[in-house]
Parts: C-alpha cells; structure tokens; sequence
C-alpha cells in the first residue's frame, strides 16, 4: 500500500515538474568554469496553456560551477520575456480569471521561482503577461513585462 502511495506521489510530482517547465530554445555561455558546466543564459519557450496560438520567451541567467551543476546553486533574479502570437488564437476553455499565474518553475533548491502571470486587458482585448521571482524571504522586484494584442474580432472571455 505505501509502495502504490510513493508512486503515486512521484508520477504526480514527475507530471507537475514536466508542465512547469519551458522547452529549451538555446543559450549561451557567459562565463568559463573549470569544473562543471559554464555560466549561461538560457532561452526557453512555454505555450499558454488556456490560450491557444500563444508562446512565451523567457531568457534567464543560470549559475555554472559544481553549485549550478548539482543543482544547489541559486539563480540570480532576473529573467526576460516576450510573448508572441504564433497561430490563431483561440480559447479552448473560457472563460479566462482576470488574473492567473500560468506557469512556474524553481530557480532553486529551496524557495525561489520563476512565475509568469498572466493578465487581461480587455478594455484593449489584449494579454499581459508579467514575469518575475520571488523569494520566500525577501521578494525581488525585478520583473519583465509583455503584451499580446487579439484580434477584435475574438473577443477574450473573461470571468466577471
């Protein structure tokens, strides 16, 4: 019975770890370590999951060394987005919260994450994506934003 449990809680922890996570576009080195693997800035891309026809870039500095390696080191707070129609739009499952964390991902062992929220404006029927990380201690304003214009034609189903 417990054996079932532990699976059970590792497939769902191994299902949730593989939707948080972008697809890897590229990176590039910035800085040379002798052990481990380089300082770098990674690109990655994440699909909206509740709006068709919408893809996020996000760039984000990663920490090389034995720490980056191992995954114990923490990643600076900084990250860069840009959100972009790559299709029709389209909403499978409306209507959409005016607000909604759409993805998250950790930046390290404990605390900190990479969240992206999106946000409607539907005064000018057009998404807003925010990204930032937080911290459990201390926060960080460090942020980037994006926006994505929908055709009027299509108006964006919001939750009143």
């Amino acid at each position: 019975m417990r054996a079932r449990w532990l699976t059970a809680l590792a497939l769902a922890a191994a299902g949730c770890a593989q939707a948080a996570s972008g697809e890897k576009i590229g990176s590039v080195d910035t800085a040379f370590q002798w052990i481990g693997r380089d300082h770098d800035i990674i690109v990655e891309a994440y699909d909206d999951p509740a709006v068709q026809g919408v893809t996020c870039y996000v760039s984000r500095a990663r920490i090389g060394g034995i720490k980056g390696t191992l995954g114990l080191a923490e990643d600076r707070a900084e990250a860069s987005i840009a959100c972009r129609q790559v299709g029709p739009i389209g909403f499978p499952k409306p209507p959409l919260r005016q607000q909604e964390e759409v993805f998250s991902e950790r930046m390290s062992l404990l605390f900190k994450r990479l969240r992206i929220v999106r946000m409607v404006d539907a005064q000018r029927n057009t998404l807003v994506y925010l990204t930032y990380s937080d911290k459990l201690i201390d926060g960080s304003p460090q942020n980037s934003v994006t926006a994505v214009p929908v055709d009027r034609a299509t108006p964006i189903p919001v939750k009143p």
